[in-house]
């Protein structure tokens, strides 16, 4: 059972305003990068279910975050229909995302009362979504669909619609500023916040660095104080 209620889930996603986002296969090395997000200040990580046994490494790294780090929020990602979304929702993640919208995940995450962040890329998307109960709708892949313009046109009518871009997302201040000036609720940001160079060396204390100077660079765009 998730450790962290949705409010709370959902209210420090908005807070810390990035998810990072990553695999890894082997379970020592997802530790520590979990451990250099949340050093960093990004508490809230999304681990994708991208390789074979990703299940497995998952549980082991929810039980080793509820004994180590219990202020991690873990999330899972790349879930892409209800049996999958069930497996993690039985290992304890506390939020589930999708590259797209699954009528069934969304039933049973709502049912859990867990977030679930579907892949949208139309308003007629976002608002099916919202219709299954989603609070925050994943942009993806945002850079394709329309980058912080589609953002900007979506909030027009839909000004109650937050949103999370993924894909397209830099860690530089031209590219923040213009998410989070077109209205992104937070950003998701996976390889460009783990270098595979960085990854491959295992300077965790590089990748921490990294994803602190993200987090101060979102608080300082958006005028939040420090």
């Amino acid at each position: 059972m998730a450790r962290h209620r949705r409010l709370q889930t959902l209210t420090l996603m908005k807070e810390i305003g990035i998810v990072p986002i990553f695999y890894q296969a082997d379970v020592e090395v997802a530790r520590q990068l979990v451990a250099a997000c949340a050093d960093g200040g990004a508490r809230v990580v999304e681990f994708t279910n991208r390789g074979d046994h990703a299940i497995e490494v998952y549980q082991q790294l929810d039980a080793w975050c509820a004994g180590h780090r219990p202020d991690v929020v873990l999330g899972a990602g790349s879930v892409l229909d209800a049996p999958t979304a069930a497996l993690y929702l039985a290992a304890g993640a506390s939020f589930v995302v999708a590259p797209q919208i699954d009528d069934d995940t969304a039933r049973l995450c709502n049912s859990r009362k867990i977030p679930y962040l579907p892949g949208c890329g139309t308003v007629t998307e976002i608002h099916r979504a919202h219709t299954l109960g989603v609070e925050i709708c994943k942009l993806f892949p945002a850079g394709e669909i329309g980058g912080p313009a589609f953002i900007k046109n979506v909030r027009g009518p839909c000004p109650w619609a937050d949103l999370m871009p993924t894909g397209g997302v830099a860690p530089t201040r031209e590219n923040l500023g213009a998410w989070f000036g077109a209205g992104a609720v937070c950003v998701g940001m996976g390889s460009n916040l783990f270098p595979a160079d960085l990854v491959g060396k295992r300077d965790f204390a590089a990748i921490g660095a990294r994803v602190r100077e993200v987090v101060a660079l979102i608080r300082e765009i958006r005028g939040a104080p420090a």
